[in-house]
């Protein structure tokens, strides 16, 4: 709530847990390099003179990241609360868009407006893994600033990212901090249980899982050569505020109850449920104890796995339990108090790395649908098909920076996105170094700045496009680099009508297809150098080819050519003679078989294809992308 100085007022439980949250991230007044790109991203992207990264405490506001304040500001980096419009943002955990801060009774009188020049004002929430809002990424216009939904979008989407990267961060001081209670928890069982050894295992084996399934193959490993389990299993609660569980189920299907049994209540009848329930260790020291306080269909799930007894640990959560870690012996096992101190340490590693996977599959959704969102469809142009299609990496912790792009390009007499040539067209492909968040971001950046680059130089040509965008990425410290190749098509005029003219440049990427009627696949192998900030700031040079009626262009990311025991001029060489053997098909279906068939079954890197045909016809309409 305000004061009447204008500062917010935080108290209570919730905030200790928020202020808890902020010293985890590691972050302070001092500058932080990930916090600044993020700034300079808000800045340039929304078009302002001032952005910051502000992270709210209990008495001032600190800005890891900022772009265009002035002195002192700039030099501190920090405000009291009298000067925070962000302290808005974090006590009512909602965006605070203003056009002008003065006019609004909330801020009217704050000291940021005469002190700091605060006048249009944007903020969005950034959160950590548990709702708390730390503070805010924020827009501010030194004048009145009615904000589009456009730049609104933008903002949000940039204050999502960053607020990954600060759940991130936190993420990753737990796992220093689970290592050192790891180390110190082995010199209190050093010397009274050799079995301490364990805890030290645990930490740095669970430290380096990303996935469920590792988190329980990797509990399983640990416990079986010094335990000596014949069952070791993973059950989790299914959700928040739900009264459900759910098990890890073992896909080599050693235990068919997993599946049986995948899904039951937490109110049920079985030992797994009751820990988590009751949020204390269950022993089941046999079966006659199992028939006496459980439900016979989990003395089924008993017997099927030929266990004489069994021990239940619950998996520490922040609230309630996050499940239940489960031991089980094909013989009479005693659970002393040491051995239950050790599962209790080992259930507490293993429910961090649980809390982690969850965290990074979010994660990773999160970028995906960001990455994917930015793959806008493709434009119906007369006399051209078109067909896209983009495939994720197999691996689910790795999200990239592959992309495509085409669009109608501006006439050189008219200029501007209004006056969209119908019968001219850009396309591109390419891939920004990476594999996290920030590729998916830059890589969003860097095709929204070729589009303008475009737009700003109509026929200008695909080079002095790339050029600027190589231009703005130094100059701006943006960082982005990796490959990419541009192309102008325009239709030939008589006598080669039905044909289209291409004029390309490529930075580093790998050389497109071509298929012409009547002659071999070629290669179009012309190229500079890959793209990166600093390298080519003197120009690209550009080429051109013609494309006669029914040619096909076949552009792609290397995830489909990279591929173990194969080269990649041999996959490259197969997507040729499949390219031709389709030339006519329809194009969603030839790509379609080019990433089924080329791609390796489980490809380590995204894949992005983008396919052009000139018709024999001479009119072509869109054909949508996979």
């Amino acid at each position: 709530m305000a004061g009447s100085d204008g500062a917010e007022a935080f108290s209570g439980d919730e905030e200790d847990g928020r202020l808890g949250a902020l010293r985890e991230t590691g972050l302070t007044a001092a500058p932080d390099a990930g916090m600044e790109r993020f700034a300079r991203l808000v800045a340039e992207v929304v078009g302002v003179p001032v952005a910051l990264v502000s992270l709210v405490e209990s008495a001032r506001q600190v800005f890891p990241g900022m772009v265009g304040l002035a002195d002192p500001w700039a030099v501190e980096r920090q405000t009291p609360l009298t000067h925070s419009l962000c302290s808005h943002v974090v006590a009512e955990g909602r965006p605070l868009v203003l056009a002008d801060a003065r006019q609004d009774a909330r801020t009217c009188d704050s000291l940021a407006i005469p002190d700091l020049g605060v006048v249009g004002y944007a903020g969005m929430p950034l959160t950590d893994g548990d709702g708390h809002v730390l503070g805010s990424l924020c827009a501010i216009d030194t004048e009145p600033r009615r904000w589009t939904p456009r730049e609104l979008g933008l903002l949000e989407d940039l204050a999502q990212a960053c607020s990954a990267e600060l759940r991130l961060r936190i993420v990753s001081r737990q796992r220093e901090q689970a290592r050192s209670e790891a180390e110190a928890g082995a010199r209190r069982y050093r010397g009274a249980l050799d079995r301490s050894q364990l805890l030290l295992r645990a930490a740095d084996a669970l430290a380096d899982t990303t996935g469920l399934a590792q988190v329980r193959q990797t509990v399983r490993d640990l416990v079986t050569s010094d335990l000596k389990p014949v069952y070791v299993g993973l059950v989790l609660v299914d959700g928040a505020g739900k009264r459900g569980l759910r098990r890890l189920v073992d896909e080599t299907g050693s235990a068919p109850m997993e599946r049986a049994h995948e899904r039951y209540s937490l109110d049920s009848g079985w030992p797994t449920a009751r820990a988590a329930r009751e949020n204390r260790t269950i022993t089941v020291a046999d079966e006659a104890e199992l028939r006496r306080d459980y439900d016979p269909e989990a003395v089924a799930a008993f017997n099927s796995l030929g266990l004489s007894s069994a021990v239940c640990v619950p998996l520490p959560g922040t609230v309630i339990p996050l499940g239940t870690l489960v031991l089980g012996w094909g013989e009479a096992h005693e659970i002393d108090i040491v051995e239950q101190a050790l599962l209790a340490a080992l259930a507490g590693y293993t429910a961090r790395a649980v809390e982690r996977a969850l965290f990074v599959d979010n994660r990773v959704s999160t970028a995906r649908q960001m990455q994917e969102a930015m793959l806008t469809d493709l434009p119906a142009v007369p006399g051209v098909e078109l067909a896209a299609l983009y495939r994720p990496a197999a691996a689910t912790d790795l999200v990239g920076g592959d992309w495509y792009d085409a669009y109608r390009l501006p006439t050189a007499a008219q200029g501007g996105e209004d006056h969209a040539d119908p019968d001219e067209l850009a396309v591109s492909i390419g891939d920004i170094t990476g594999h996290d968040v920030r590729a998916a971001t830059l890589m969003g950046q860097v095709r929204s700045m070729l589009r303008q680059a475009d737009l700003d130089h109509p026929g200008g040509g695909p080079a002095r496009a790339v050029t600027a965008v190589e231009h703005a990425n130094t100059r701006l410290d943006i960082g982005a680099s990796g490959t990419l190749l541009h192309a102008h098509l325009h239709p030939c005029p008589p006598p080669l009508e039905g044909s289209w003219e291409m004029t390309w440049t490529n930075a580093g990427h790998p050389p497109p297809l071509m298929v012409a009627p009547g002659l071999p696949v070629r290669m179009l192998s012309e190229h500079g150098m890959l793209f990166f900030p600093g390298l080519s700031l003197a120009g690209r040079q550009e080429y051109r080819v013609t494309l006669p009626a029914g040619s096909v262009l076949l552009f792609y990311t290397d995830g489909l050519v990279e591929r173990t025991g194969t080269s990649m001029d041999e996959a490259i060489d197969l997507a040729g003679r499949i390219l031709a053997d389709r030339a006519q098909h329809p194009l969603t279906e030839v790509l379609d078989m080019l990433a089924d068939q080329v791609a390796a079954p489980e490809p380590g890197d995204d894949i992005a294809l983008l396919a052009v045909r000139i018709p024999c016809s001479g009119t072509g309409e869109r054909d949508l992308t996979a």
